[in-house]
Protein backbone atom coordinates (compact mmCIF):
# COMPACT_ATOMS: atom_id res chain seq x y z
CA UNK A 1 0.00 0.00 0.00
CA UNK A 2 1.36 3.39 -0.99
CA UNK A 3 1.35 6.09 1.67
CA UNK A 4 2.49 9.70 1.61
CA UNK A 5 2.88 11.51 4.93
CA UNK A 6 3.64 15.23 5.08
CA UNK A 7 5.28 16.92 8.06
CA UNK A 8 6.99 20.15 8.98
CA UNK A 9 4.14 22.62 8.83
CA UNK A 10 3.49 25.22 11.48
CA UNK A 11 3.23 28.90 12.30
CA UNK A 12 5.90 31.20 10.91
CA UNK A 13 6.29 34.96 10.69
CA UNK A 14 6.34 36.75 7.35
CA UNK A 15 9.80 36.53 5.84
CA UNK A 16 10.52 33.31 7.65
CA UNK A 17 11.30 29.82 6.37
CA UNK A 18 9.96 26.31 6.73
CA UNK A 19 10.91 22.97 5.26
CA UNK A 20 8.18 20.45 4.57
CA UNK A 21 8.85 16.75 4.20
CA UNK A 22 6.86 14.00 2.51
CA UNK A 23 7.79 10.49 3.53
CA UNK A 24 6.70 7.92 0.97
CA UNK A 25 6.22 4.22 1.66
CA UNK A 26 5.19 1.35 -0.57
CA UNK A 27 6.99 2.61 -3.69
CA UNK A 28 10.39 3.97 -4.61
CA UNK A 29 9.75 7.71 -4.89
CA UNK A 30 12.80 8.10 -7.14
CA UNK A 31 10.85 6.43 -9.94
CA UNK A 32 8.00 8.97 -9.78
CA UNK A 33 7.65 12.65 -10.53
CA UNK A 34 7.11 14.22 -7.12
CA UNK A 35 4.74 17.17 -6.76
CA UNK A 36 3.74 19.71 -4.14
CA UNK A 37 0.37 21.47 -4.06
CA UNK A 38 -1.43 23.70 -1.59
CA UNK A 39 -4.99 24.66 -0.83
CA UNK A 40 -5.97 27.84 0.94
CA UNK A 41 -9.30 28.15 2.77
CA UNK A 42 -12.07 28.51 0.22
CA UNK A 43 -9.63 28.06 -2.65
CA UNK A 44 -8.78 25.40 -5.17
CA UNK A 45 -5.78 23.10 -4.88
CA UNK A 46 -2.85 24.89 -6.50
CA UNK A 47 0.22 23.33 -8.12
CA UNK A 48 3.51 24.54 -6.62
CA UNK A 49 6.46 22.42 -7.70
CA UNK A 50 7.63 19.25 -9.40
CA UNK A 51 10.82 17.21 -9.28
CA UNK A 52 11.22 14.83 -12.19
CA UNK A 53 11.83 11.13 -11.56
CA UNK A 54 15.45 9.92 -11.62
CA UNK A 55 16.67 13.51 -12.04
CA UNK A 56 17.07 16.79 -10.18
CA UNK A 57 15.06 18.62 -12.82
CA UNK A 58 12.49 20.87 -11.18
CA UNK A 59 9.65 23.15 -12.19
CA UNK A 60 7.74 25.75 -10.19
CA UNK A 61 4.60 27.82 -10.28
CA UNK A 62 5.30 31.51 -10.85
CA UNK A 63 3.84 32.31 -7.44
CA UNK A 64 6.66 30.48 -5.64
CA UNK A 65 9.54 30.54 -8.12
CA UNK A 66 12.68 31.85 -6.47
CA UNK A 67 11.28 31.31 -2.95
CA UNK A 68 10.50 27.58 -2.82
CA UNK A 69 12.85 24.70 -3.60
CA UNK A 70 11.75 21.10 -4.16
CA UNK A 71 14.16 18.24 -3.59
CA UNK A 72 14.22 14.50 -3.08
CA UNK A 73 16.22 12.34 -0.68
CA UNK A 74 16.51 9.00 -2.46
CA UNK A 75 18.04 7.26 0.56
CA UNK A 76 15.13 8.27 2.81
CA UNK A 77 12.45 7.96 0.11
CA UNK A 78 11.34 11.48 0.95
CA UNK A 79 10.38 14.65 -0.88
CA UNK A 80 11.15 18.07 0.60
CA UNK A 81 9.87 21.58 0.00
CA UNK A 82 12.11 24.35 1.32
CA UNK A 83 10.06 27.54 1.63
CA UNK A 84 11.81 30.88 2.13
CA UNK A 85 10.62 34.47 2.40
CA UNK A 86 7.15 33.27 3.33
CA UNK A 87 4.21 35.62 2.90
CA UNK A 88 0.77 35.68 4.53
CA UNK A 89 -0.73 34.56 1.23
CA UNK A 90 1.30 31.33 1.50
CA UNK A 91 -1.01 30.26 4.32
CA UNK A 92 -2.61 26.98 3.24
CA UNK A 93 -2.63 23.23 3.68
CA UNK A 94 0.30 21.79 1.76
CA UNK A 95 0.14 18.40 0.05
CA UNK A 96 2.64 16.14 -1.66
CA UNK A 97 1.58 13.89 -4.49
CA UNK A 98 2.72 11.27 -6.95
CA UNK A 99 0.84 9.76 -9.84
CA UNK A 100 0.73 5.99 -10.00
CA UNK A 101 -0.75 4.84 -13.25
CA UNK A 102 -3.87 6.87 -13.80
CA UNK A 103 -4.34 7.71 -10.13
CA UNK A 104 -2.98 10.72 -8.30
CA UNK A 105 -2.04 9.83 -4.75
CA UNK A 106 -2.04 12.43 -1.96
CA UNK A 107 -0.82 12.78 1.55
CA UNK A 108 -3.07 14.05 4.33
CA UNK A 109 -1.60 17.55 4.18
CA UNK A 110 0.23 19.78 6.62
CA UNK A 111 -0.93 23.25 7.67
CA UNK A 112 1.33 26.24 7.09
CA UNK A 113 0.29 29.55 8.62
CA UNK A 114 2.22 32.73 7.91
CA UNK A 115 1.29 35.44 10.34
CA UNK A 116 2.83 37.99 12.68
Amino acid sequence: QVQLVESGGGLVQPGGSLTLSCTVSGVNVTTYDGHWFRQAPGGEREFLATIVSFTTVTDYANSVKGRFTVSRDDDKNTLHLQMDNLKPEDTAVYYCSIREGGTRLWGQGTQVTVSS
